[in-house]
């Protein structure tokens, strides 16, 4: 089941404990987002990665969201209304209409990987087996089947009418959802 972007009400739950929750945000405001939330006293986390942005007389080293249009907040589930009032809160992400929570040990994980020292790159989540398209590249335009994912994926591309297929690496990067 896909999850809804907004939520219209706050999430009922019994247990009152703080959760971390996704804030789909406006376009490029996920900063903006961030620094309300600690402004609000609110625990907040904006993973980012550095990139090197470029203009005519020089170049620059910018801190860019991992996930680009969501930040995370931990709030009690009584408090999500403090979140959306936000200016640049787009919604919660969420499911049957209620803010839906993110296990702690995925956030420790992503903050993990963002303190570490080692290179990383954000990616789609695109299960194996889902029908792609490289992006960029040598083939791209090509459309086909992702075998295998790591950081390089194998893509498979077939003549059905014949039962004939070859398969190639492309970077992971490379290929989106179709």
């Amino acid at each position: 089941m896909a999850p809804d972007r907004m939520t219209t009400g706050t999430h009922n739950s019994v247990d009152s404990s703080p959760a971390w929750f996704a804030v789909w945000t406006r376009s490029r405001h996920e900063a903006a987002v961030h620094a309300q939330l600690m402004g609000k006293g609110v625990e907040a986390f904006l993973p980012t990665i550095p990139k090197w942005s470029r203009w005519k007389d020089r170049r620059k080293r910018v801190d860019w969201p991992l996930f680009q249009g969501y930040c995370f907040a931990r709030v009690r589930p009584e408090q999500v209304r403090v979140v959306q009032t936000c200016g640049g809160v787009a919604g919660l992400v969420s499911f049957n209409g209620k803010a839906a929570s993110i296990p702690d040990e995925e956030i420790e994980g992503i903050r993990s990987l963002v303190a570490s020292d080692l290179q990383f790159d954000p990616c789609p989540f695109l299960p194996e087996g889902s029908r792609v398209e490289v992006i960029a590249g040598p083939l791209q335009g090509v459309t086909g089947r992702l075998v295998r994912k790591g950081t390089r994926a194998r893509l498979f591309l077939s003549v059905d009418l014949i039962g004939q297929g070859v398969s190639v690496e492309v970077d992971a990067a490379d290929v989106r959802g179709c």
